[in-house]
């Protein structure tokens, strides 16, 4: 760990904010297991993303904790203003919205090799850490925990500086994001789901940040388990806590990212888009009639196809520059 990391985790010990400390049991939970032995409760299951979509917390955690260790670490500083276009397009205003977090430093370097604005400024970054696709690779559980144990097994330096970056972003959001409630109509909608279905929270941001996020608005009540990054991705999530055990007609992802899409898609299960920007709008349609057609059996076909060809043109694929 870099001297000045320590010293930032010295402060962050003093004067920040700590997280609520976790049981011995939560603390030792294998979260694929309990994922695969969740009791079935109803006839319906519900995923629910979380960052963006239950919460208006994407645009904070982006901008104000994943983007400024992102320029620290990869030192993009002589050209932080192009390497803020590219975190937040990657992570914010694309169709990779809502990737994991070391997939957005594939996605970004990659943009950033393109970019002549970077070697312009005398930056020039890989287009790719080797040892980075080599781990994602291998590895489903794409967390911190995941990745402490590939650095001192490999003690590759270009891991170890992805760990620092990860390390510090949890530490930002951790000093900065509380206080964010649920978007308008998110917990009449979880209470309404609840009352008849299943659900999870589906996510691949840290479990102890939705943890602490779902308990701090006390909506934690109606999910029946949080699944992070640590539990695997998203795909998986639903293909253990619900495939083979629901109809795919009795299976819905809600989500505000087409990767919260292509999890359904890969399950066979049904999608409900919460569209950046519009999140307000989208609550309200879930909850007057999303929730009745899918209890109903009057989801799939006309109604599904008219809200992914809106969600579809949301968010674009390609960088304008």
């Amino acid at each position: 760990m870099a001297p000045q990391l320590a010293l930032y985790y010295v402060f962050l010990s003093k004067y920040v904010r700590q997280p609520q400390e976790l049981n011995p049991k939560e603390k030792n939970m294998d979260y694929v297991s309990q994922l695969k032995n969740l009791p079935k409760e109803h006839d319906f299951f519900v995923g629910f993303d979380s960052d963006g979509c239950i919460f208006d917390t994407m645009e904070i955690k982006q901008k104000e904790c994943f983007c400024p260790a992102f320029i620290k670490h990869f030192e993009l500083q002589a050209a932080s203003k192009y390497a803020r276009e590219v975190w937040q397009f990657v992570n914010l205003y694309s169709k990779d919205r809502g990737c994991n977090r070391y997939l957005a430093i594939q996605k970004a370097l990659r943009l950033i090799s393109q970019w002549k604005v970077f070697e312009e400024r005398g930056i020039k970054l890989r287009a790719s850490i080797p040892a980075l696709d080599a781990w994602v690779k291998e590895e489903s559980k794409l967390g911190i925990p995941a990745l402490k144990r590939k650095v001192a097994d490999s003690k590759n330096e270009d891991l170890s500086k992805i760990l620092d970056w990860s390390m510090e972003v949890d530490a930002r959001i951790l000093d900065l994001v509380y206080g964010v409630p649920p978007f308008p109509k998110v917990r009449e909608s979880l209470q309404k789901v609840h009352a008849k279905a299943d659900a999870i929270v589906v996510s691949q941001t840290p479990i102890e940040a939705l943890q602490r996020e779902w308990k701090e608005h006390n909506i934690d009540q109606f999910v029946n388990f949080i699944a992070g990054q640590e539990a695997g991705t998203k795909t998986e999530h639903l293909q253990l806590a619900a495939k083979d055990r629901y109809p795919g007609d009795r299976i819905l992802m809600v989500g505000d990212a087409p990767g919260d899409y292509k999890a359904a898609k890969a399950n066979q299960a049904l999608f409900f888009p919460i569209i950046p920007g519009e999140e307000e709008k989208y609550w309200q349609e879930f909850l007057d009639q999303g929730i009745k057609r899918f209890f109903a059996g009057d989801y799939a076909g006309s109604y599904q196809e008219q809200l992914l060809a809106e969600f579809d043109k949301a968010l674009p694929e390609n960088p304008s520059w």
